[in-house]
Order: structure tokens, then C-alpha cells, then sequence
């Protein structure tokens, strides 16, 4: 009887891409390999020794973002770069090295998966420390501008979505065999459609016969409402399905607003694969994971609102790839959906064609493969990095207080008792 494969997603929660992508992955394997392999989420982030400082991050990202797009961009830029990245590394492991120890200690994994990119450090110093490594493998979430944080060496596989961020690992230093391009994880009920759009608008109580706008906002897409009235007051034969994504007060602002056009609206949806197959266009924001999403159900899109950084290469790759327009305001966005239902709709089915060209819909399957072929090699003592490099990630923790000591003959007991 063949043993089952642990694998272990680690994830975080700044913004819902990097979950999503984890549960993606997690779908893929579990629907490829049954009861064969057992997967674990656990996002580090949420441990009792990550200093508050790391815990906080990911409730502080929303309203960083927004009240600070100025400052994000600029600390993202500054962090770029080869010193500054070689910092934060070091001050990852620090803060990160025990609970990335307790984690893989208590799990046991075959073998990790992160859709994150703040855990390869404190990993690597793990096995280091340890001279066990498990098959690691990195998911990048981005599609274009990828901070350099994502390409680490501890990483067995490194996979990207695009050839753009392929080229860029390469850039940074990885070694062309660990790199893979697969596409961004989405959920795998994207990839099938049982039927055509008409039916299962019928099924969710919306009209069959009006072109249909998803329209998926947050605490983080701040143009949406001006977006919205402009198509609400634009006379076009169009109808509306709206999800706040959990942000109450739009909820709350979408219930109280005088709709001209069929609207349905929803605050937190589970099915998003429905409505995506159910709708001809989309309305979001340029995360690496709801572009991703809708290309892969073939939708085009409609970008109103880019996080500076890393989302800015996701807006110029659609853009750039004929999938869809970006949109600084309501009336900029009025004049792209005017655009594209002239003619019968005819730039519209154009940017359809391309969503579907651009789109990876079997992207988990891929991942998933990858991580069981990994797990079935598992974990193997190795000698790790040099003596130099070792001694000077004993000095870091030793310097810090980070008992690694302690850590070694545990992790020596663990795996090799």
C-alpha cells in the first residue's frame, strides 16, 4: 500500500490572491491523488512566535494600500534590489527561523509548497541548520513586476506564471532547471464549463439575454461606485452582477443605490467560478489572482484600479495582451464598455478571443504534478550551504537570541529517530 504524501501550502492573508492560489493548489492535488496525499494550509503569519510586527502586516496591507499607494510603491522599489533584499532576508529569518522550524517539525512534511514569498529564507536557514531539506517549491502569484524576494535558492522550483517572470528569476540568479512557467494556480472549477452562459444566468435568477458585467470590488478597489454610476445612468442594455467582496460599507452603499439596470448584488460570494462563467465582461482590480481567474474563463477585462508595484505588471500584461483596458475613472470606463458592444460587440468578443489565448485555466493541475513528484522523492539529509554560510547563519540567530542549538538536536531527533 503506497504511503500517503504530506504536503504542507504555506500561505498568508494580505489580500485574498495568495489563499486562493494555496486553495487552488490544495483543490488540484486532492482531486489528481484522492487518498493518496493529505495537504495542510497553515498560514506562518498566524504563529504565536512571529513578532507582532509580521502578524499585524496582513490585517494593516488593506489600509496601507489605500490610504498610502505613494508610499507602498516606493518602499516596494526600494526593497528591489540586491542589498535591501539581502536585509529583509536576513531580518525574515530572524523573526520567522522558530516558527518555520515548529511548523515543518510538526507537520512532517514531503513536501512544501509557499504561494508567498516571505518564507524561503527562514526555510533554508531551517534546513541549513538542520542539514534536512525538504523539496520546496515557490508558486509566484504576480504576472509580470515580481519583487525579487519570490527567487530564493532553497527553492527546488521555482514556477512563474508568465515567460516575463521566467526571464526575471533567471535574472536574479536561479538556475534555468528550477524554473517552470505553469501559469498562477486558479481554482480548478474554472477550467470547465458544463454549460453555455445563458443557462446559468437563467439558474442564478438573472436575465439570459443582457450582456452581463461582474463587477468584484473590496476594501482595496476604491473607483468602483464612480464606475458603477456611470454605468447605471448610461442607457446601455447591459445588466449587473456586483460583489462587494466583503467590504460591508459598498455592500452597504450598493443596496442603497437606485438601479436604472438589472443588479444583482452579493457581499461575499464562495461560488465565483459560477458567476465568472455566467458573465460576458469583468470589473476588478489588477491582482495577479482574479486577473488570472478571469482569463482562464476566457472574460475580459475591465481594470480600474492597480496596486503600484507589483500590480502594475499585471494591468500592462493584460492591456499589452489585447484580454481587456485599463480605466482611471467612471467615464473612462463608460467609454471602454461603449467601445466594446459597438458593432454587435465586436472588440469585445475580440478581447474574449485573447483572454482565452492568454489564459491557463489547468494551471493547479500543473503545480499539483510538480509538488507529488517532489513528494515522492521527500525529504533527504544534505550537507546544505558551505561552512562560511552556515557559521554566518549561527552568528545571525545566535546574535538575535533564536536558540538554534536547541533546533538542531530536535531536528536531528525528528527525522533521522
Amino acid at each position: 500500500m503506497t504511503d500517503v504524501k504530506r504536503i504542507l501550502v504555506l500561505t498568508a492573508d494580505a489580500g485574498f490572491g495568495h489563499r486562493s492560489a494555496a486553495d487552488a493548489v490544495a483543490t488540484a492535488l486532492q482531486d489528481s491523488y484522492g487518498g493518496a496525499v493529505s495537504v495542510e494550509i497553515v498560514n506562518p503569519l498566524e504563529g504565536k512566535r512571529v513578532p507582532a510586527i509580521l502578524r499585524d502586516s496582513q490585517a494593516d496591507y488593506d489600509k496601507f494600500v489605500r490610504e498610502a499607494p505613494g508610499l507602498y510603491k516606493l518602499g516596494y522599489r526600494a526593497s528591489d534590489a540586491s542589498v535591501p533584499t539581502t536585509v529583509v532576508e536576513s531580518a525574515l529569518t530572524v523573526m520567522l527561523f522558530e516558527a518555520m522550524h515548529d511548523i515543518v517539525r510538526r507537520y512532517q512534511p514531503d513536501a512544501i509548497v509557499t504561494t508567498y514569498p516571505l518564507y524561503q529564507a527562514p526555510l533554508g536557514a531551517v534546513y541549513a541548520i538542520s542539514r534536512h531539506h525538504v523539496p520546496l517549491l515557490t508558486v509566484v502569484t504576480d504576472l509580470a513586476t515580481v519583487h525579487r524576494l519570490w527567487f530564493h535558492e532553497a527553492a527546488d522550483l521555482c514556477l512563474v506564471p508568465t515567460r516575463k517572470v521566467r526571464d526575471l528569476a533567471l535574472k536574479y540568479g536561479l538556475p534555468a532547471h528550477k524554473v517552470h512557467v505553469t501559469g498562477i494556480p486558479v481554482r480548478p472549477a474554472l477550467a470547465s464549463r458544463v454549460r453555455d452562459p445563458a443557462a446559468i444566468r437563467a439558474g442564478l435568477g438573472w436575465r439570459a439575454d443582457l450582456t452581463t458585467v461582474l463587477a468584484v470590488g473590496s476594501r482595496r478597489v476604491g473607483h468602483l461606485p464612480d464606475v458603477l454610476r456611470a454605468l447605471n445612468h448610461s442607457g446601455l442594455p447591459l445588466q449587473l452582477a456586483a460583489v462587494a467582496g466583503g467590504d460591508d460599507e459598498l455592500y452597504h452603499h450598493l443596496q442603497h443605490t437606485e438601479w436604472h439596470l438589472p443588479a444583482h448584488l452579493y457581499n461575499f460570494v464562495t461560488d465565483m467560478p459560477t458567476l465568472m462563467h455566467a458573465a460576458d465582461c469583468i470589473i476588478c482590480k489588477a491582482g495577479g489572482l482574479i486577473v488570472s481567474e478571469a482569463l482562464a474563463c476566457g472574460l475580459p477585462l475591465l481594470l480600474i484600479d492597480v496596486l503600484p508595484g507589483q500590480e502594475t505588471g499585471n494591468a500592462e500584461y493584460v492591456v499589452e495582451g489585447g484580454a481587456g483596458e485599463w480605466a482611471e475613472s467612471g467615464i473612462a470606463a463608460l467609454e471602454v464598455m461603449c467601445h466594446w458592444l459597438d458593432r454587435d460587440g465586436a472588440l469585445l468578443a475580440e478581447r474574449a478571443r485573447n483572454a482565452h489565448r492568454l489564459g491557463r485555466p489547468h494551471a493547479a493541475h500543473d503545480v499539483a504534478k510538480r509538488v507529488w513528484a517532489a513528494a515522492e522523492r521527500g525529504p533527504a539529509s544534505r550537507a546544505g550551504p558551505g561552512a562560511l554560510m552556515r557559521s554566518r547563519l549561527i552568528n545571525l540567530l545566535s546574535h538575535n537570541g533564536i536558540p538554534w542549538k536547541e533546533k538542531e538536536a530536535e531536528s536531528t531527533a525528528d527525522y533521522h529517530g
